[in-house]
C-alpha cells in the first residue's frame, strides 16, 4: 500500500499524485491519495479558498503573499492526526510518497512510533526544492529524493507519465495556442491574449471565472469549476468548455484530467513555468512560451526548461516574430526527450530495489546525450538515493557508488 502525500494549494502538486496513483493502480499496485487539508479545520480551508480568488485576481499580491507563507500543518489537531495515523496502521502503509512538505511534521511523528517505519520518497515536481520543501533541514526520515525536474544536474531523471499515449503529430496539430496560469489562474497570462490575437494566433484559454470569458470567435475559453477544490474528493478537477452566458457542463478527466487533452493538440503552451506544466509539456511534447514565473522555483524551472531546448520567453519569440518554426523546433527536441526520464511509477511497482541493492538501477548505462557539467566539480551522477535530507535547495554532489547504473534521463547539452 503507497500512500501518496499532496496538498490541495497548489494543482500542480496534487494532479501529479493523481497521477501516479493511476499509473500504478494500472500495474496492480494499491495506491491513495491523501490532502493534507483534509485535516484542517473549515475556518482554515476557507481561508485558503478566498486566498485563490485574491490571487487570481492581483498576481502582485500573489507574489507578496508567497513570501508570507506558513506552514498549514500547525492548524492540525492531535485529533485529527491520531485518527489518520491510526488509519495508516491498518491499513499497512508500505510506503510514503511526499509531493508537498508540509507532510513532512505529520509523517516524522508517526513514524517516530514505527517499529519498522516504512521508506519515505519525497517527489519533487519543481526543478529545486518548492517552498513547502524548504524548511526541511536535517530530517530524521532519511528519505529517497525523486526529482522530476533537476535544475542543477541539468536533466529530467524519473517522470510521472501523464499518458501512455504517443504525442500527436506536429501536422496534426491545431494552430492553436493553450494560454493559462495553472490551477489557481495566476500571473500574467490574461494581459498577453490581445497581443497573440492580433498577430494571427487562435487560441484556448482557461478562465477562472465567467467574468474572464469574452466573446471572440478566435478564443475558446475552457474552466475549472471554481467551487471545486482537491480536498472534496480525488477525481481530476471538473472540467469544461465555456461559452459567455451560459453555464459551463463540467466533466472528470479519466486516467489524466481535462487540460491536458487540450495540451496534447496545441501547437505551445503559453504559461508560467509550474512544475505540473512541465509535466504537461513533456508528455504532450508541446513547447512552452514562459510568462513570468511565480517564486525563485519557477524561475528555476524556466531557465531548465530554456536549457534544456523546450521552451523560449515571450519577448525571445516575439523577436522572432512568433515564428511557428521556433516552436516546432522545441516540438522535436520535446518529442526526442519524453521516452528518455525513467518511469517513477515503474520503480515503485517493482518489488524493492533495497532488498536487492540499495538504489540499483535496473539495467546497462545508458547515456542520453552529452555530458554536461553544471559547476565546479565533477559531472554529477546522482541518484535519488535514501540519504539525509539536505539543508539546502539542491542535494550535495556525490559519485554513484561501485556496480551502480546511472538511471536514464535528459540532460541539458
Amino acid at each position: 500500500m503507497i500512500e501518496i502525500l499532496t496538498s490541495g494549494v497548489a494543482l500542480g502538486v496534487h494532479v501529479p499524485g493523481l497521477l501516479l496513483a493511476d499509473r500504478l493502480r494500472e500495474q496492480g499496485a494499491e495506491a491513495e491519495v491523501r490532502v493534507l487539508e483534509r485535516l484542517l479545520p473549515e475556518r482554515v480551508r476557507a481561508t485558503t479558498s478566498a486566498m485563490k480568488w485574491a490571487f487570481h485576481r492581483d498576481f502582485r499580491l500573489a507574489s507578496a503573499g508567497r513570501r508570507l507563507l506558513t506552514d498549514p500543518s500547525s492548524a492540525v489537531t492531535g485529533r485529527a492526526v491520531d485518527a489518520l495515523t491510526d488509519v495508516w496502521r491498518a491499513r499497512g502503509v508500505t510506503r510514503f510518497v511526499v509531493l508537498s512538505g508540509f507532510w513532512l511534521p505529520i509523517l516524522e511523528k508517526y513514524l517516530a512510533g514505527c517499529e519498522d517505519p516504512p521508506p519515505v520518497d519525497l517527489c519533487h515536481v519543481d526543478s529545486v526544492f518548492s517552498p513547502s520543501f524548504r524548511g526541511l533541514g536535517r530530517s530524521a526520515l532519511n528519505p529517497r529524493h525523486i526529482r522530476l525536474a533537476d535544475h542543477a544536474g541539468g536533466r529530467v531523471p524519473y517522470s510521472i507519465p501523464v499518458t501512455r499515449e504517443p504525442a500527436v503529430p506536429w501536422a496534426d496539430r491545431d494552430r492553436r495556442l493553450l494560454v493559462h496560469g495553472g490551477g489557481w489562474g495566476m500571473g500574467t497570462y490574461r494581459g498577453h491574449v490581445p497581443e497573440l490575437r492580433d498577430r494571427g494566433w487562435e487560441l484556448d484559454v482557461l478562465a477562472y471565472e465567467q467574468a474572464d470569458v469574452t466573446a471572440d470567435e478566435g478564443i475558446r475559453y475552457f474552466m475549472l469549476d471554481p467551487a471545486w477544490h482537491p480536498w472534496q474528493d480525488n477525481g481530476y478537477p471538473p472540467f469544461g468548455r465555456a461559452l459567455p452566458g451560459e453555464p459551463v457542463r463540467y466533466t472528470r478527466g479519466t486516467g489524466h484530467h481535462g487540460s491536458f487533452d487540450l495540451a496534447r493538440t496545441a501547437t505551445a503552451m503559453v504559461s508560467k513555468p509550474g512544475g505540473g506544466t512541465l509535466l504537461d509539456s513533456l508528455w504532450s511534447a508541446t513547447p512552452l512560451v514562459l510568462l513570468d514565473p511565480f517564486g525563485e522555483h519557477e524561475e528555476h524551472n524556466a531557465r531548465l526548461w530554456t536549457r534544456l531546448g523546450f521552451a523560449i520567453g515571450l519577448q525571445d519569440w516575439r523577436a522572432t516574430g512568433c515564428d511557428p518554426d521556433v516552436l516546432a523546433e522545441l516540438h522535436r527536441a520535446l518529442l526526442q526527450a519524453s521516452a528518455r526520464p525513467r518511469d517513477y511509477s515503474r520503480l515503485l511497482a517493482e518489488p524493492d530495489p533495497g532488498e536487492r541493492r540499495a538504489d540499483a538501477g535496473t539495467g546497462p548505462e545508458t547515456k542520453t546525450g552529452p555530458e554536461t557539467k553544471t559547476g565546479p566539480g565533477p559531472d554529477r551522477e546522482r541518484e535519488p538515493g535514501r540519504n539525509t535530507a539536505p539543508d539546502r535547495e539542491t542535494e550535495p554532489d556525490r559519485k554513484s557508488a561501485p556496480g551502480r547504473t546511472k538511471e536514464p534521463e535528459v540532460e541539458a547539452s
